[in-house]
């Protein structure tokens, strides 16, 4: 029995929680928020990016995401009395389904919208004489046996055509058809017609008889728009040695099993196989696979093996790469952005969680160091420490990756395990890393370690001027590289964090120095309680640094993102302008009723309307092509101009000497660099629709609110004989955009209005682009809220000394409203030196990213993109002031605020009760 350990009667884990049950759990929900941002933040990344491909393959045109397998039979082993063979229905199906299964991973089909068949590859013309013909040509019919009829159409009248699978041949006379309602109403067509058509290869006409009249369903789709001929038809020009011509040109739908009929019209007709990808597979993690899979598809090995094992000389085409290719175009542009808020508010999530150990550290000093002076082994001490920390971390951090996981559903699991095993891991080490390094040795009394007083070792002196001299050369050499690289490069990235590194061990270096000399000039004069801010200030702790460089960081990161979506919106309302040219843009074919202006004019918020005539067929008579003349009235269009920054210009240039109504010398315009080029310095005789006259150009202007991208010619109305408005450009604050539809509904001549607010949420008006804009927003909330944590954290760790210090002071005959300002001066030199510190940092880091990244994709949705980014040009991001002064103005009021509320309940305790607490001081 002597022998046997006798079992601990409680715990240490145990005990340890039970003593302090409250900063456990500060500890658990701290890790757990982190844990639950870190993880949430990949899987956040994952789901726009997967949203944004699904939704660029899901709108794109079927032109762009089909992939179509095509061949001709022109394999001279075939023979071509038997070509006909290979187009029968039961053939065509095992192709595809063995097409099909030969596809790339990742890119399955999309059933319901793929089909295959035989087509003709060129119309050919029927002679009918009741056909439509609109300037005496004959109209021409393509042939298809599309698969799956039945099932993408609703029959409206007549029934499907029929054709027996052993009876139909090359040499078949007659077949029967089905065609669309609109092929039908435009080709004058109904059930029993017979259209007649001829081919060069064949004596007679092959005879084809309407059955039926089809509705397409879901005719935006694949199986419908690949081939826009199946489902509408279309008119075609003729090049003739006068004007050109125009014929008809539609398609007839044959039942499959009338393929062979096909080839006595066309010898060499195209079998193809189409497959719509299906949008819901596709993953941005997969997509440099997926392109280089269909890259193999198209012509490498994948190409081979489609020949060998489903159709043999088969061609494969397809857009999608190209798709593709600009999508990770767009997110090469976006990942940079984003990555910088991940590398900024990542830091600062990690240096909380430190100042989080070292507070606990600090609070348990005597503790630790009793301990060490009774026998206790660092090893020991360290190992309870990270058992007693793991016990909380662990979990919370699991926790907030379920709980991640659960608010994210979407997204690759592993970075998310990796990232809350990363805050697990800095949680469970923060606390026994400091608790050993401090109690490395035993001590009697720690002595004072402040900022003012304390000497760093040389150890120290190495590893910051180590630390110093890398982040410095880091971002050297990304200032000579520049920040565009196309990637999410890592030094990039982490450029606000080097930065801040360097900012940080700096000013903690140069922080003493005007604390002495403002503290020996505040002794000479008269009360104490400048004095003794300012070397209560001095007594903060040497390690002063991490929340330092957690505030800078912080700070850095909401200047740059701040900036970012400052520059986002700026670029998004810019673009919305060029589009528009005022708040609103009413245009028609031709002249606008003048009553149209006046009931524009009534809505609500309307403050002015300014006609324009628009004639974009204006000859120079240089034969160097046609500009745009625009005819204004220059006072209210000079003001637009001015209001929208675009081309501002004092009216008075438009105004010819003399009096009216027949004013001298020839008409003042302003036009476009690239029209006033071509005009010169003299005087050009023009002939337009308006009237005939004599300009010259007054002055240049690179762009103008009528046609911001364009060359143009801008003149005054009063200058033309029939200046007829056939533009509104509408300007005002909260527009009722319903009432001004209405009028231009009402008004009728084919008028069309454009809203610059409704442009505006177009820009934005996609997965990628919003996803992404919220993310950096949350980014930027998070790093203000660790921001927020490390002040009351750093100040935290001196509450027991303010407390005594109080006390001691209020026995000496300090009043309560000295003590409050006390506490609050004795803050401020530090959020001071954070804010300042905070604010030229920020201005640092995107003066050193800014000139490498265009925001113009993260600003703009792909569909309206290009329509505005030549006249935008690059997004560069730029100094957004409030950005810079806000988050720095917060700092102070909110260490100042809780300074003052510390204050207010410290002074309201009992003296004895501080007193009685110990001599910290």
């Amino acid at each position: 029995m002597g022998g046997t350990a006798k079992k601990a009667v409680a715990p240490w884990v145990r005990t340890r929680l039970r003593a302090a049950p409250g900063p456990a759990i500060v500890l658990v929900l701290l890790v757990l928020l982190t844990s639950a941002l870190g993880a949430a933040f990949p899987r956040a990344v994952d789901t726009y990016e997967d949203r944004g491909l699904r939704h660029a393959v899901r709108t794109a045109s079927a032109g762009q995401s089909v992939i179509e397998l095509t061949t001709d039979l022109s394999d001279h082993r075939i023979d071509p009395s038997r070509r006909h063979e290979y187009a029968r229905p039961a053939l065509m199906a095992e192709r595809y389904r063995k097409a099909e299964e030969l596809l790339p991973d990742g890119l399955p089909a999309d059933a319901p919208q793929s089909a295959y068949g035989v087509h003709t590859i060129e119309p050919f013309i029927a002679n009918d004489p009741w056909l439509p013909r609109p300037d005496g040509l004959p109209p021409r019919f393509s042939l298809s046996t599309q698969s799956a009829l039945p099932e993408h159409s609703r029959l409206r009248d007549g029934r499907l055509p029929r054709a027996g699978a052993a009876t139909v041949t090359g040499r078949t006379g007659a077949v029967e058809a089905a065609v669309t309602a609109a092929t039908a109403k435009s080709l004058k067509l109904k059930v029993g017609s017979t259209v007649h058509v001829g081919s060069p290869v064949r004596r007679g006409s092959l005879a084809v008889t309407v059955t039926g009249i089809v509705e397409p369903r879901l005719p935006e789709l694949s199986y419908w728009s690949y081939e826009p001929l199946l489902r509408t038809p279309g008119l075609r020009f003729e090049p003739t040695s006068g004007a050109p011509v125009r014929y008809w040109v539609a398609a007839l739908l044959l039942a499959p099993d009338a393929a062979p009929a096909i080839f006595g019209v066309d010898p060499s007709p195209e079998l193809y196989w189409r497959f719509a990808p299906r949008p819901d597979a596709f993953t941005a993690a997969g997509l440099s696979g997926l392109r280089t899979r269909i890259a193999s598809l198209e012509h490498g090995p994948g190409l081979a093996r489609m020949r060998a094992e489903a159709v043999p000389d088969v061609n494969v085409d397809s857009r999608l790469d190209d798709l593709l290719a600009s999508y990770s175009g767009t997110l090469g542009a976006i990942d940079p952005v984003i990555a910088v808020a991940a590398f900024g508010v990542g830091t600062v999530a990690c240096v909380v969680l430190l100042m989080a150990g070292g507070l606990a550290a600090a609070r348990r000093g005597a503790e630790l160091a009793l301990l060490r002076s009774r026998g206790g082994s660092v090893r020991g001490i360290g190992g309870r420490l990270l058992a007693e920390t793991a016990v909380l971390a662990v979990p919370a951090a699991a926790g907030g990756w379920g709980l991640a996981a659960l608010l994210l559903p979407a997204g690759r699991a592993l970075p998310a395990a990796l990232a809350s095993g990363a805050v697990a891991l800095i949680a469970c080490c923060a606390l026994p890393l400091r608790a050993v390094y401090v109690h490395r040795r035993p001590r009697v009394h720690g002595g004072r370690d402040d900022l003012v007083h304390a000497r760093p070792s040389r150890r120290r002196t190495v590893a910051e001027l180590t630390l110093l001299a890398l982040a410095t050369g880091a971002v050297a050499a990304l200032r000579r590289r520049g920040a565009g690289t196309g990637q999410a490069d890592h030094l990039v990235s982490a450029a606000p964090v080097l930065v801040g590194v360097i900012a940080a061990l700096v000013l903690v270096r140069l922080y003493p120095l005007p604390l002495r000399l403002a503290a020996r000039s505040m002794a000479r004069r008269r009360g104490a309680i400048g004095f003794l801010s300012l070397a209560r200030a001095g007594r903060s702790p040497a390690t002063a640094a991490l929340p330092l460089l957690a505030l800078l960081t912080a700070l850095t990161t909401a200047a740059f993102g701040g900036s970012v979506l400052a520059g986002i919106a700026d670029a998004r309302e810019r673009a919305s302008t060029l589009v528009v040219g005022a708040d609103a843009r009413i245009s028609g074919p031709k002249a606008l009723p003048p009553s149209l202006a006046d009931a524009v004019r009534k809505a609500e918020g309307v403050r002015e309307v300014t006609p324009v005539l628009i004639d974009y067929d204006l000859a120079l008579r240089d034969r160097e092509g046609s500009v745009s003349l625009v005819a204004v009235e220059p006072e209210s269009y000079a003001r637009l101009a001015r209001r929208t920054g675009l081309g501002a210009f004092p009216a008075g240039i438009l105004e010819r000497p003399g009096d009216r109504p027949s004013p001298a010398g020839p008409v003042r315009a302003i036009a476009s660099p690239s029209v006033a080029g071509r005009l010169g310095s003299g005087t050009t005789r023009l002939t337009t629709s308006a009237g005939n006259f004599e300009v010259r150009v007054a002055a240049q202007r690179p762009t103008t609110p009528a046609l911001p991208d364009e060359g143009f010619l801008l003149v005054n109305t009063a200058d033309l004989d029939r200046p007829v408005p056939n533009t509104l450009l509408v300007t005002g604050d909260g527009m009722d955009t319903a009432a001004v539809s209405a009028a231009v509904r009402d008004a009728g001549q084919g008028a069309e209005v454009k809203f610059r607010s409704e442009e505006r949420a177009a820009l934005a008006d996609s997965p990628v682009q919003a996803g992404a804009g919220r993310l950096y927003t949350t980014a930027v909330a998070a790093g203000a809220g660790y921001a927020v944590l490390a002040v009351l954290l750093s100040l935290l760790q001196t509450v027991p000394e303010r407390r005594a210090l109080l006390a001691r002071l209020r026995t000496m005959g300090l009043t309560r409203a000295q003590g409050r300002r006390l506490l609050v001066l004795e803050s401020l030199p530090q959020a001071l030196l954070a804010a300042s510190g905070g604010a030229v940092v920020g201005w640092a880091a995107i003066r050193l990213v800014g000139p490498g990244l265009d925001l113009g994709e993260l600003a703009m949705a792909a569909p309206r993109r290009l329509e505005v980014l030549d006249a935008l040009g690059v997004v560069q991001l730029r100094t957004d002031p409030w950005s810079l002064l806000l988050p720095a103005c917060a700092v102070v009021a909110i260490a100042a605020a809780v300074a003052l509320a510390q204050a207010w309940w410290t002074t309201r305790l009992r003296t004895t009760t501080e007193l009685r607490a110990g001599d910290a001081t």
